[in-house]
């Protein structure tokens, strides 16, 4: 697959001082415990905005289920971070992320989540897209790679001074970069099933905007299943795949020569926290994020028979301009 021979390692920043017209760009990791109780969600953001010097940022949320979820943030000057353009090694604030490592803190409002993590991975990164042009060029305007879709974490975090002990949690770690937040996304990410062990799943619908027009909404989806991975991005195929997004959850189709995927992410709204994500020209999306959504997959292969798995542990976004969500703003 062309997308799998970039000349540049996947967490390297896109980022350049001298751009004009806005940009955006995450480097983010997410990890739940084994009984899908708990999760942790980490992202450090370059916001280049169109008028004014670009700054860093750096995020937190602990989400749990059984309690209350716990978010930080922190914004620097971008010339007082450091992201790094040859690999992921990332220091916004107090906060360090690099390959195999999460360390620091984030603070604000009187909330703090310190962090002490380890994590490994051996799969290979998930290209969402069909074509490195893609990545490169200017369209479409925001790009999505998962460099560590499968990871394992091991340590420790703390809400405000109390301890979260972490062994073998599953995680991943993504990144994306673009002009702008899509105009309406929904995207989904679970590595941890209540029936499968092998399964990894992630994809998106997005409607982003070209120049003045509202695209339609696309849907790209990938499935890998016990070391196989299975693609739903050729041309005729994204064409006829689909996506529905919801205030509350988010529902995909797409089926290729070689097989099949329906399924849909879904979450209460206690299990939401709503994410102010400032884009480069000063409007704002609304993130609707959790981390311990409810979600079924169907997946067949062509002559075999159809899987059903389930899960309680997997990330769901949806973002949108629309302030009637209903979702308590946090951050």
């Amino acid at each position: 697959m062309k997308t799998q021979a970039v000349t540049r390692d996947w967490n390297a920043t896109r980022f350049e001082p001298s751009t004009r017209g806005g940009h955006v760009e995450s480097f983010f990791l997410k990890l739940n415990d084994p009984e899908g109780r708990r999760a942790l969600w980490i992202k450090a953001t370059i916001l280049a905005r169109v008028h004014g010097a670009p700054v860093a940022e750096a995020w937190a949320i602990a989400f749990d289920r059984a309690g209350d979820h716990v978010g930080a943030k922190a914004v620097v000057p971008f010339g007082e971070a450091y992201f790094s353009r040859d690999r992921l090694d990332v220091r916004v604030a107090e906060l360090a992320l690099s390959a195999g490592k999460i360390e620091g803190s984030v603070t604000s409002g009187g909330r703090r989540i310190d962090l002490a993590l380890t994590f490994t991975t051996t799969s290979a990164p998930l290209v969402l897209f069909p074509s490195l042009r893609m990545y490169e060029g200017p369209l479409p305007s925001s790009k999505l790679v998962t460099p560590y879709p499968d990871a394992r974490f091991t340590g420790h975090y703390a809400v405000d001074g109390q301890r979260v002990e972490v062994e073998a949690w599953r995680g991943m770690q993504g990144h994306n970069w673009g002009k702008r937040h899509a105009e309406l996304y929904g995207w989904g990410h679970c590595n941890q099933w209540e029936n499968e062990e092998d399964l990894i799943f992630e994809g998106a619908t997005a409607r982003v905007r070209v120049g003045p027009l509202l695209a339609p909404p696309l849907t790209v989806l990938c499935v890998w299943r016990r070391g196989v991975r299975y693609a739903f991005n050729q041309p005729l195929v994204l064409l006829r795949s689909r996506g529905a997004i919801g205030q509350r959850g988010w529902t995909f189709h797409a089926e290729s020569r070689l097989a099949r995927v329906e399924g849909e992410l879904v979450a209460d709204t206690r299990d939401f926290v709503g994410l102010h994500y400032e884009n480069p020209d000063g409007a704002t999306t609304c993130c609707l994020n959790s981390k311990i959504a409810a979600g079924t997959l169907r997946f067949a292969v062509k002559g075999r028979s159809e899987i059903v798995a389930r899960t309680r542990a997997a990330a769901l976004e949806i973002g949108t301009r629309d302030p009637a969500h209903g979702i308590p703003m946090l951050l």
